[in-house]
């Protein structure tokens, strides 16, 4: 099968999909366009303001499309075959991530646009509440260890097809010196909005056109930035932790302005890239690896590995956290909801087309990723502008990073703050230090190279966030007399996978404490992977205690 012929079946699956089975979920919520939503009913201008479904399509979809989809394919494909990813990423996207969103997205507006954890505790209780900050806030740990040490792979990162261009270059380098100058142009954007407000279509006139020329200049400046790895991971560290105490228009607005930009003209290089390059499927369908078993199998490892492109947990904390509070009309729902993770799966495509066109899939998925964008946005401006396009790919893959730890870092903050009570200036400092330390640490531990140990930990956890939201909305549809098995029969798959994933990455962990090189890391690994299985235990047993409880009133 030829690489076009493959990608439209995907995307047309796709759109089948949100016609279809999200016309089908949208109809069991009983969307109703004149039931006021908090956007309109508060309206504050700050927080709650409601946005035309194009707009808020646009922001939802730069804050949930970050690295996970990309890194998690590349990672599958490299173990399991092209086959059973998209296999996963299809039917997963549509029957289990999107409903997730969707569904995420429709119990935070029917309960003024309040956070997941806060509907736990009206309709499971305090404890469930407790149990799901620390499931929360331990995922995000999660979250920022396996980007931040994929991030520093990248900068110190070698790009073999393009070592012969230019005498003493440094593709890592060149890579960290474009995405350090993109977040100091971010600053720059940020500085200006505020002082001088100038009109956005002349920031974008600027500031876009100077995103893309960084990359040229990081080219030019290939060896300024090598550092080692350890160094790179405190950077980034550092750099979490100031991005979560500054205000969001100093860093995270202009930065995730920008980076939607990045984000649209990697989607279209691969379109054009898949459709029109000319590309060969150079990857095997499918490898050696056992379909069942506790270690590197197709079953349950291929479904964790993958993540976010097919289902995330981290989607749910965007849909009830910030975009539940700009939702117009409740019909508009299902295409930010739905739609958004069906977009994400075609993020998932593209990064999986770029392994799938070459020979050896090696090196870290941002190596990787960069390599097929540069491949992909070659056949537009030619082959001897190869060296620009692999940069900004690799860049691309950096921006999209950023963007995850920027947002994990200031929810696990939240987090803290929640469970601590701890409001003030020093409680966000100490709760920014903790949430940053914890990886930090970890990172140390693990050495070089460590995200292959951290990835499939975090793409469990991340799914079994998913499977417990499903949880908490279903009890509260079944608690309010709706069909409910929509959410049950997704949460139900994916519980069942992730604790399984759990259970054998544990089981692994333990094995290795003894060994010098990475017997405290895989410890702390496994405690920790002992602890998510015993938060969503204890969620299940409590979701099962407040089915059984009688409803007071009604919540709609």
């Amino acid at each position: 099968m030829s690489l076009p012929v493959l990608a439209l079946l995907v995307l047309g699956g796709l759109a089948a999909g949100y016609f279809l089975y999200g016309r089908f979920v949208a109809r069991q919520f009983r969307l109703d366009d004149d039931a006021p939503t908090p956007a309109s009913q508060i309206n504050d201008g700050v927080d709650f303001v409601p946005a035309k479904p194009f707009y808020l399509m646009g922001q939802h979809f730069s804050a949930i499309a970050a690295a996970g989809p990309i890194a998690g394919p590349i990672l599958a494909c490299q173990s399991f075959g092209w086959l059973p990813c998209i296999l996963w990423i299809v039917v997963g996207a549509i029957f289990i991530g999107a409903v997730h969103d969707f569904s995420a997205l429709v119990a935070s507006v029917r309960h003024k646009a309040r956070s997941i954890c806060e509907i736990a505790r009206e309709h499971m209780g305090r404890p469930a509440w407790i149990a799901l900050l620390t499931f929360i806030w331990i995922a995000l740990v999660y979250v920022i260890l396996a980007f931040a040490d994929v991030t520093a792979m990248t900068f110190i990162g070698k790009i073999e097809e393009l070592d012969g261009l230019k005498v003493g270059f440094n593709a890592g380098g060149a890579v960290a010196f474009a995405s350090t100058a993109y977040l100091l142009l971010a600053v720059a954007m940020g500085l200006i909005q505020r002082k001088w407000h100038p009109p956005l279509w002349l920031m974008t006139a600027v500031f876009v056109p100077a995103t893309l020329g960084v990359v040229w200049l990081g080219t030019k400046f290939p060896n300024l930035l090598v550092l080692p790895h350890g160094a790179w991971a405190a950077i980034i560290m550092a750099y979490c932790v100031v991005a979560s105490l500054v205000p969001m228009w100093a860093l995270l607005q202009p930065r995730g302005y920008l980076g939607g930009f990045v984000l649209y003209l990697v989607l279209i290089a691969g379109l054009v890239g898949m459709f029109f390059g000319g590309f060969d499927i150079r990857q095997p369908a499918t490898t050696a690896a056992p379909l069942f078993g506790v270690d590197k199998s197709l079953f349950p490892f291929l479904f964790v590995t993958i993540a976010c492109g097919a289902c995330s947990g981290f989607h749910g904390l965007v849909c009830s956290g910030t975009t539940s509070k700009q939702v117009a009309k409740e019909s508009h729902c299902r295409a930010v909801g739905y739609g958004g993770m069906l977009l994400e799966g075609m993020v998932a495509l593209i990064a999986l087309a770029t392994v799938m066109i070459v020979v050896k899939a090696q090196g870290t998925p941002g190596e990787v990723y960069g390599r097929g964008i540069g491949e992909f946005v070659s056949v537009v401006f030619g082959r001897d502008q190869l060296l620009l396009a692999t940069v900004f790919g690799t860049m691309a893959f950096s921006t999209f990073v950023f963007d995850t730890l920027d947002v994990a870092t200031r929810l696990g903050r939240y987090v803290l703050q929640e469970l601590t009570g701890s409001w003030g200036r020093t409680g966000a400092v100490a709760a920014t230090v903790a949430t940053a330390g914890v990886p930090l640490a970890l990172l140390l531990l693990g050495g070089q190279g460590g995200f292959a140990k951290f990835w499939v930990l975090f793409g469990t956890s991340n799914q079994l966030l998913a499977a417990l939201t499903l949880l908490a909305v279903g009890v509260w549809l079944k608690r309010t007399g709706r069909p409910a098995w929509f959410a049950w029969a997704p949460m139900a798959f994916v519980m069942a996978i992730t604790l399984w994933a759990l259970t054998a990455q544990a089981i692994s962990f333990f094995g290795k404490v003894n060994d010098p090189k990475v017997g405290m890391a895989s410890l702390a690994n496994g405690g920790l992977a002992v602890a998510l299985g015993v938060l969503a235990l204890f969620l299940v047993v409590e979701a099962v205690r407040a089915l059984r409880r009688p409803v007071p009133a009604p919540v709609t």
